[in-house]
């Protein structure tokens, strides 16, 4: 066992060298041997309740790089979910990521290790108020970000992540959007289709990311300066004024793929802390100019929660939906699934 825990320790820390473990200090091997037990345990139980963990590229990184199985943005972990055979799925990120990966695996367990951690997108908006909202707009067609609740979800014709939105708004036949529950990224739509000549009305609610709404234009024109030949990139949930001043502009398995292949001498990436650990680790080499903003919720994940709810998962942890409203739900995932 100390054989294993020491190998665990030397391979997360190969991964993790150039990563902060907290704002201003730097993973160390020490460091490491101290979270190595726990990640050995964590993976243990994986194997004997034949469980899998989805982590979040804005988790920890002793979680991305120490336990999870797959790690990525939402669409990709979605079709994990969907085609996995597992009894016990973990979602390490946020509740409405484990609600879709119940409404898509719904006889496997679904746990999060954390109730609270939560998303301001999709706490913005409920069922009855996105009905409300419908009846206001009734020949629109009502596209929900996938960061939206499983009753919001039930609600709509079609869920989109920020990798396929552009696409599957551009096929709908209907000139008129409800696009809930982001009004940035509504906007961002809007500019985009007009961009592709494409004539569509965009409606929304008002939810906005508490992350990807505190960058500024101001900021990107500080950094021009300061870092001349910088390539920044956003994301989609970012302000109007901070895309368009962007070099590039996706969603997190886009970034990574800009980055990755992109030769500059600095890259600005407007997100959350933890993808920017995540591209430091597949990126070797690459300056990053310090931009990112940590998401609250995101950061409730821990190892140490990981393994409790592994041991022994409290009522609380454990997704349950109702079976109506899951049915509703999944019929807006497939439609994304076959529009995309």
């Amino acid at each position: 066992m100390a054989t294993a825990v020491a190998q665990e320790a030397e391979r997360l820390f190969s991964n993790l060298l150039h990563v902060e473990c907290q704002p201003g200090a730097q993973w160390t091997l020490e460091r490491c041997h101290e979270v190595a037990p726990l990640i050995c345990e964590i993976n243990r139980l994986k194997a004997e309740k034949n469980a899998i963990i989805l982590a979040h590229s804005y988790v920890d990184p002793e979680i991305v790089y120490g336990v999870a199985d797959f790690k990525s943005d939402s669409y990709a972990l979605s079709l994990e979910a969907r085609n996995s055979d597992a009894d016990v799925i973990l979602f390490a990120g946020v509740v409405f990521m484990a609600e879709t990966a119940k409404i898509l695996c719904p006889d496997a367990q679904v746990l999060v290790p954390d109730l609270g951690s939560g998303c301001s997108l999709a706490d913005s908006l409920t069922g009855a108020e996105l009905a409300a909202l419908k009846a206001r707009h009734p020949e629109a067609a009502v596209v929900c970000y996938i960061n939206s609740s499983a009753e919001v979800k039930a609600v709509s014709d079609v869920c989109v992540t920020s990798a396929n939105v552009y696409r599957i708004i551009e096929r709908l036949p209907q000139r008129e959007i409800l696009f809930v529950p982001d009004r940035l990224m509504a906007a961002n739509i809007g500019r985009e289709m007009a961009a592709r000549g494409i004539d569509k009305v965009i409606h929304s609610s008002d939810g906005t990311c508490l992350v990807h709404d505190q960058f500024t234009a101001g900021a990107i024109a500080e950094a021009r300066v300061r870092f001349p030949g910088v390539k920044v990139v956003s994301h989609p949930e970012c302000t109007p004024e901070v895309t368009e001043a962007s070099d590039f502009v996706g969603s997190t398995g886009k970034m990574m793929e800009y980055v990755s292949d992109t030769d500059a001498a600095y890259f600005m990436l407007l997100t959350e802390c933890g993808l920017v650990s995540r591209v430091e680790v597949e990126n070797p080499g690459k300056q990053f100019v310090g931009s990112c903003r940590l998401c609250p919720y995101m950061k409730l994940n821990s190892l140490q929660k990981i393994r409790d709810v592994l041991v022994d998962p409290r009522p609380h942890q454990v997704i349950e939906l109702d079976e109506s409203v899951r049915v509703a739900a999944l019929r807006s995932i497939e439609r994304m699934f076959e529009l995309s």
